[in-house]
């Protein structure tokens, strides 16, 4: 027996920030035919990263569901560069470097998607065909009140800062994109309402039927704070080393471990309320982490490195034992031998010598496994060891002769 549409919008709303409008989206799914869905990822960032793939889920989902899955590389908007959230106008892209990335993201996003099901779309395909003519007559479709709107236009044209002409055309571009696919749900980040709307006016001024507007929300990083962000170093990136994802997913707090397996989990939202509820009774949360940090690694990578990871994370953690790929420092002292609290410093294991002090009357550093107590050691020249601070942080440093 076929589930009810109203079943399966439901299922569809696990995780959304907004479904513009939801009517609509049920109308769409009881007409019985396979809808397209498209995604739209500009090409300026190779690597992917956990947040990427909220999105990249929901693709899923709904190519789990029989759905046309139209995956845009937007190659000619990557070389006009996105302003959206920016104060300042970005660089574009060069050609070689939008082809590369492209190319990557191809790679990528195949770890979720299935490939046989997938449509690779490039939106130079359509935008390279187009006369200046037709750029300037889809340019007279929007008005300069409109793109002054959003907020971060807003914001540069009152603080006084330049917005260059091209700027405007890459909302108008991305909408256009949803006529030229005749998309019928258009997924995208909170971040992308405004051009995700463009796209829904669009298609009615060229007598299409508006697309449905689902964004996904904007995922924490590590430290349950800001969004996950390569340059912010809270990130886990999807190809990243199955140890580094599993030391980095135990590592996020109980509370944001729920998130986590609302957005990157595809696990029955059932059964994780299930486990929230065992957690409120007494119930360890580290078993459930385990259950997620296994989940994410299997999916890109392998079950077998995810069991492997696991091995590996107890053996440290739990035995104490110390990781193969340690970095190997050599420091050079004086003659009366290095100070502890300055090697662990210059070792990278502390963030300063007040930090080192800290760590030792804590007791969280150990020499060759052996707790240290004293933070007036000196180590002497010669010598060779292999210092921990906490329980993830090592080095082998020689002190030089």
């Amino acid at each position: 027996m076929k589930p009810l549409q109203e079943d399966v919008l439901e299922q569809l709303k696990r995780g959304t920030d907004e479904i513009l409008l939801e009517a609509d989206l049920l109308k769409k799914l009881k007409e019985g035919r396979p809808l397209r869905i498209k995604a739209g990822f500009d090409p300026t960032a190779p690597d992917l990263h956990l947040g990427h793939t909220v999105l990249i889920n929901k693709l899923k989902q709904f190519q789990d569901l029989g759905h046309e899955i139209l995956f845009l590389i937007g190659d000619f908007t990557g070389m006009i560069g996105d302003p959206t959230g920016k104060n300042i106008t970005r660089k574009p892209l060069t050609k070689e470097q939008v082809i590369e990335n492209a190319q990557s993201y191809q790679e990528q996003v195949f770890k979720t998607l299935d490939p046989e099901k997938t449509q690779i779309l490039f939106n130079s395909q359509w935008m390279d065909a187009m006369t200046p003519a037709d750029l300037i007559q889809l340019a007279a479709k929007h008005t300069v009140a409109r793109m002054l709107e959003r907020d971060d236009f807003n914001k540069r044209y009152k603080g006084g800062q330049a917005i260059a002409i091209h700027e405007f055309l890459y909302p108008l571009i991305q909408g256009y994109d949803s006529v030229a696919m005749k998309a019928d749900l258009e997924l995208g980040g909170t971040d992308q309402k405004f051009n995700l709307l463009v796209g829904r006016q669009l298609q009615e001024v060229y007598g299409q039927k508006p697309q449905v507007v689902m964004t996904m929300p904007i995922l924490e990083g590590l430290d349950g704070v800001q969004k996950m962000s390569k340059s912010l170093n809270n990130y886990i990136g999807i190809a990243d080393a199955p140890n580094d994802m599993f030391g980095k997913i135990m590592s996020i707090s109980d509370e944001l471990m729920w998130r986590y397996f609302e957005l990157l989990s595809f696990r029955p939202m059932t059964e994780i309320a299930q486990w929230q509820q065992a957690c409120e009774e007494g119930e360890n949360p580290r078993n459930y982490k385990v259950a997620l940090a296994q989940e994410i690694i299997a999916r890109f990578h392998t079950e077998a490195l995810a069991v492997k990871a696991l091995d590996d994370f107890e053996a440290q953690f739990k035995r104490g034992a110390i990781p193969d790929d340690i970095p190997e420092i050599v420091l050079s002292a004086p003659a009366e031998g290095y100070a502890i609290a300055l090697l662990l410093k210059e070792a990278g294991l502390t963030s300063g010598t007040s930090d080192s002090n800290r760590m030792i009357k804590q007791g969280a550093v150990k020499m060759d496994g052996e707790k240290i107590t004293d933070n007036k050691l000196l180590i002497s020249k010669g010598a060779e060891h292999i210092f921990q601070v906490g329980k993830r942080k090592f080095a082998k440093v020689k002190i030089n002769t």
